[in-house]
């Protein structure tokens, strides 16, 4: 009977420091995948609730880090389909046939990361910000550890490029 109340105690008090814990690291897997804003801390608030319901069958062996980056992985995935139905509010409208090119010129490196293209924002956020090694991000992106390799090694040098020349007029993907 003791170690039952014991365990009830001890599933609440584990869960408040795994948030303390790793609750930036998921915060910033948040933000390097969506950008920083709403969606991201969304996305944030959602990876804790799911893994709160989750937390009494989690395994006393699992890598809870990487457990989270894993349940923030498929809260991204959520926003992202979501963009994708629903209208993007804008002051103007562009002339038809107008291209839009994105400068570079004062990104952060958050911003530049956001621009990358998915796979390779993704990529660098669950292996550079989460700390996942590359076979687990292969797993998440439904991918290879090898092309999840060559993926974060393009956006790394992406990145290079575009912070190493902050004026680069010709934009984000343009490429060499």
């Amino acid at each position: 009977m003791l170690s039952c109340v014991y365990r009830v105690m001890a599933m609440n008090e584990p869960f408040e420091r795994a948030v303390s814990i790793h609750g930036a690291t998921v915060l910033r897997v948040c933000r390097a995948a969506l950008g920083a804003g709403a969606d991201a801390d969304d996305a944030w608030s959602e990876t804790f609730l799911a893994a709160l319901r989750a937390w009494p069958d989690l395994a006393d062996d699992t890598n809870v880090e990487a457990w989270l980056v894993r349940v923030a992985q498929r809260k991204v995935v959520d926003v992202l389909r979501g963009r994708h139905r629903r209208a993007v509010p804008t002051a103007t409208i562009p002339e038809a046939g107008e291209q839009h090119t994105d400068a570079v010129g004062d990104l952060g490196v958050w911003d530049a990361v956001a621009r990358l293209p998915d796979r390779q924002r993704l990529a660098i956020a669950y292996h550079y910000v989460g700390g996942l090694p590359h076979t687990e991000t292969a797993q998440l992106l439904n991918s290879s550890p090898d092309a999840v390799r060559r993926a974060a090694a393009d956006g790394m040098k992406t990145l290079r490029r575009i912070l190493a020349e902050p004026d680069n007029p010709r934009g984000l993907y343009d490429h060499e």
